[in-house]
């Protein structure tokens, strides 16, 4: 079902009304009587800040601590907006908050950090850390965010996530597995071509090496990734073809194209060249890089994804963020790894191939079924906290990313599933 196109004064009535912005902080706890106010303020509140002074794990038992995350920016990659500024972002940001909180019930503090300087942003993020059981960092250009995200992730003993990079990395990641179980082709044996080569373009094609792929070329800007350029930064270098590799050589018998890039950066002629029966995923934002209604008559047999939700399969990281922080934060993961990430693929894929509950059909006016049109689930499915956050919980205890005792992924599940209302 398309959605109905939003006036500009609906959104800005949306944020405006009944108060400003998209978020507020609750209290937990009754406030009502003197006792109440001494327990929760001076003189009781010394107890626990003791008690934590002497075991600073005790944090996560008597504050807020393991359900909080903050999302951070400095708004040098704001959607598709661009270097927008740290200010500028917050919307967006408070934005995030919302789907944290109602996709997986976490609560969320957005910061918007007023620098490029990548000493000074991760500073600042290792300065505030503590109050917070997982970061998320959000909208922040490449190629820093890559060391921002290397740097935090290496210095904290927290889960820290450039969404950016690895929400898009997953989804697609799930939405390729199944794509091919639809067409009989095998991920070892696929070749596929990234469009673009910034954050989302280079986490994305690192997972897909990671699942088997072997055979990824990738585009810029300026072409073709190959070994005779003498411009490419060393993430561009992962991925370079041999000397003079063509478009054209790229997407000659390609099974797959991913475009994380702009409108227009490949053609109806390129993907004519494709193999049979190929995977387009056309995912730039709002403006896809081919519409699928023009992908389809060129290719009636492709499987096709967009990163919008008025089309089939859209690649929606809010598959992933809430549902990956979920379970590394609730068996104290100290980061986000590899494992952790697969296993989030795995779970949306194996979840897209179970029956649709009617609720979810119903808003979407139509029956839904693992097929072409429908290879990665939606983001209304109330069982993606159980599913998705109890496999990545699962794989960071396995992977030693979480130092938990004697964890138990079915008990674990049905505290989950107490969530889904």
């Amino acid at each position: 079902m398309a959605n109905k196109a939003v006036t500009d004064q609906e959104a800005l009535d949306y944020h405006q009304y009944p108060h400003a912005g998209k978020i507020s902080v609750e209290i937990t706890t009754a406030v009502k009587t003197q006792k109440d106010l001494s327990m929760a303020y001076t003189p009781g509140v010394a107890v626990p800040c003791l008690c934590i002074e002497k075991e600073p794990e005790d944090a996560y038992k008597y504050t807020a601590k393991g359900n909080l995350v903050a999302v951070i920016s400095n708004g040098t990659a704001v959607l598709g907006l661009g270097n927008i500024g740290a200010l500028a972002s917050k919307p967006v940001m408070e934005g995030k908050g919302v789907l944290f909180k109602s996709f997986s019930g976490l609560d969320s503090f957005d910061i918007e950090v007023d620098t490029e300087d990548v000493d000074e942003f991760c500073k600042a993020v290792a300065l505030i850390s503590p109050t917070f059981g997982g970061i998320n960092l959000e909208d922040i250009k490449a190629p820093e965010c890559f060391e921002i995200e290397k740097r935090l992730d290496e210095e904290l003993d927290i889960p820290v996530m450039h969404d950016d990079q690895h929400g898009t990395a997953v989804i697609s990641t799930a939405a390729i597995m199944n794509a091919c179980e639809i067409t009989g082709k095998t991920l070892q044996d696929l070749k596929i071509v990234v469009i673009g080569a910034g954050a989302a373009a280079i986490s994305c094609a690192r997972l897909y090496r990671h699942v088997g792929v072997k055979n990824i070329f990738m585009l810029d800007s300026k072409g073709v990734i190959h070994e005779g350029r003498d411009d490419l930064n060393e993430f561009k270098k992962e991925f370079c073809a041999p000397k003079d590799t063509t478009k054209i050589d790229v997407f000659m018998d390609a099974d797959v194209a991913v475009g994380l890039s702009r409108p227009g950066s490949f053609s109806v002629e390129n993907i004519k060249l494709m193999a049979d029966t190929p995977i387009i995923f056309t995912l730039a934002n709002p403006t896809p890089e081919i519409f699928p209604d023009v992908t389809r008559k060129a290719r009636p047999d492709a499987i096709i994804a967009t990163g919008r939700s008025d089309f089939d399969n859209q690649v929606n990281n809010v598959l992933g963020f809430p549902f990956i922080f979920r379970g590394a934060m609730d068996v104290r993961a100290t980061r986000v790894n590899i494992e952790m990430k697969i296993a989030a693929a795995r779970a949306l894929a194996d979840l897209a191939k179970q029956e649709v509950p009617e609720y979810v059909n119903e808003i979407f006016g139509k029956k839904l079924e693992f097929g072409k049109e429908y290879i990665i689930p939606k983001p209304f499915d109330k069982r993606l906290v159980v599913e998705v956050s109890s496999a990545v919980a699962q794989a960071a205890v396995d992977s030693g990313s979480s130092l938990m005792k004697d964890f138990d992924i079915e008990v674990y599940k049905k505290e989950l599933a107490k969530r889904i209302k």
